[in-house]
């Protein structure tokens, strides 16, 4: 079948490209993804992505967008809930955010990408950190304070473990020790005084 007599319809074009998208970044990289090879996998025409997606940036943006829904869903699935105590909440989250990040790394580099950029993304994950400070200052486990303010550092340290666990420098080092280790410190960081 030449490219021109290839079905312009594909059921959810827009889901299945970004499914295939999602499943490329897994083995390869985001600058060797392209709307036309993605067609090709698909068996569309080269141009029934456009009326989806009318450029690259836009495909990568929604692929970003997902990426931050499932990591969402991932931390708020993770969370044990206010009853467990704001360290074995915050060992979950860690726990559920390094499994994303070595299991999605380059969709995990897009997506911040996206947000140097300047996008803007609110939802549960993002703010499980802020709730967790916020409930256990309500339960006196860590010291008083703007949760806002307090609260980025436990995001910072869960990035920083996420982001150590995939470059490759902590060279076979047992990343859930890090990670109880990190929470262990900044936990005793804001113990109430």
């Amino acid at each position: 079948m030449r490219p021109s007599e290839q079905p312009y319809h594909h059921g959810d074009l827009r889901a299945a490209l970004l499914d295939r998208a999602a499943e490329h970044l897994r083995t390869g990289t985001v600058a060797d993804l392209s709307l036309r090879a993605l067609a090709r996998d698909l068996g569309v025409s080269h141009a029934a992505p456009q009326r989806h997606f009318p450029d690259r940036r836009s495909l990568l943006d929604a692929l970003a967008g997902a990426g931050w829904q499932r990591l969402d869903a991932d931390l708020a699935a993770a969370d044990p809930g206010p009853g467990a105590g704001v360290r074995a909440r915050l060992l979950a989250l860690g726990r559920a955010y390094v499994r994303f990040a070595t299991g999605e790394p380059a969709l995990l580099e897009l997506m911040f990408a996206g947000k140097a950029a300047g996008e803007r993304h609110e939802g549960p994950g993002l703010s499980a950190p802020y709730a967790v400070v916020a409930d256990a200052q309500a339960r006196g486990e860590v010291r008083g304070g703007d949760p806002e303010a307090l609260a980025p550092a436990l995001w910072a340290a869960l990035h920083g473990v996420a982001a150590l666990s995939v470059s490759g420098v902590l060279h076979g080092a047992d990343v859930d020790a890090l990670l109880v280790q990190t929470a262990d410190t900044l936990l005793d960081g804001l113990r109430p005084r």
